[in-house]
């Protein structure tokens, strides 16, 4: 008798705990649904360590609103890792997402991969000063520096480095 009231009380139990994560994912969809989005991720990250408590749908959910939190607020690397969490969670198990959710997923998940993996418009805005050092067949190699001179540290005698083309002892 008694094994069978602490079994009833570990099920009650157990059901009050998910259903305590699924009141926080919709208190924080309330607030992020009210454009707060900073109190809507502070309550998304207290969640985070209990996702996996949740079902499989409120796990899809609750990595679209935390991408979508995080996307608003401009964390856009934890926003691109949590938005893609909820496109492979709703592709193994339809049915969390909205197919409005759907489409927004997929234009910022596109914006945030543009970012990382880039795109022909945006080569001529970057700011990067790098330059082609690969040398083609028609290319001969650079003179040798004048002693004491160098363009790398290979040029440099042992025990020295090579700093604003001057040959430095270590």
């Amino acid at each position: 008798m008694i094994r069978t009231w602490f079994a009833l009380g570990a099920l009650a139990l157990s059901v009050v705990g998910c259903a305590t994560y699924r009141e926080d994912l919709n208190r924080g969809q309330r607030f992020y649904e009210e454009n707060e989005y900073e109190r809507s991720l502070a309550i998304f990250r207290v969640l985070e360590a209990d996702m996996d408590s949740l079902e499989l749908a409120d796990q899809a959910r609750y990595a679209y609103l935390r991408g979508m939190a995080d996307y608003r607020l401009g964390f856009r690397a934890d926003a691109r890792h949590w938005l893609a969490v909820a496109k492979a969670v709703e592709q193994e198990h339809p049915g969390g997402l909205s197919a409005q959710w759907k489409q927004r997923l997929d234009e910022a998940l596109n914006d945030l991969n543009q970012e990382v993996y880039g795109g022909g418009e945006r080569l001529d805005k970057s700011r990067s000063t790098a330059t082609e050092t690969t040398k083609g067949p028609e290319q001969a190699p650079p003179a040798p520096a004048a002693p004491g001179k160098c363009n790398a540290n290979k040029d440099c005698a042992e025990g020295q480095t090579c700093q604003a083309g001057e040959c430095v002892t270590i």
